[in-house]
């Protein structure tokens, strides 16, 4: 009997802004593959870096995902799923570890054209 055969996960479209350089409105951007925010989620987090630890609260923009779960379980810690649901609320998700640190990342819609997605991601780091 043969192992079936498996896709690895997709590596996260992420990019961060360079670590200096003063204050900024997005620490990053972020093109997720799917609507799926419980699937998405736990990627995006596994590749963040190591110092942006203990992230419990997260916001996002509740039209851009499919579900939205009040909170979820990743990598054996409680988050808490917080949306906003304005009209007007920018396509961003806000990461939140108490004591620790705020990072906000700008979200690329992930039906967005594999040419201009990168595009896209390049811009909004430069264009602060």
């Amino acid at each position: 009997m043969t192992a079936p055969l498996v896709a690895p996960h997709p590596l996260t479209r992420l990019r961060l802004a360079p670590a200096g350089g003063g204050p900024r409105s997005i620490d990053g951007v972020w093109w997720p593959r799917t609507d799926d925010l419980v699937t998405e989620l736990p990627r995006l987090l596994r590749e963040l870096p190591h110092t942006w630890t203990q992230i419990v609260h997260v916001t996002v923009r509740t039209a851009t995902w499919s579900a939205f779960p009040g909170r979820m379980l990743c990598a054996g810690q409680v988050l808490h799923l917080h949306g906003n649901s304005a009209v007007h609320a920018p396509t961003t998700v806000c990461l939140l570890a108490p004591g620790a640190g705020r990072w906000d990342l700008l979200v690329v819609p992930h039906l967005t054209d594999d040419r201009e997605g990168p595009r896209l991601m390049t811009a909004a780091l430069t264009e602060e």
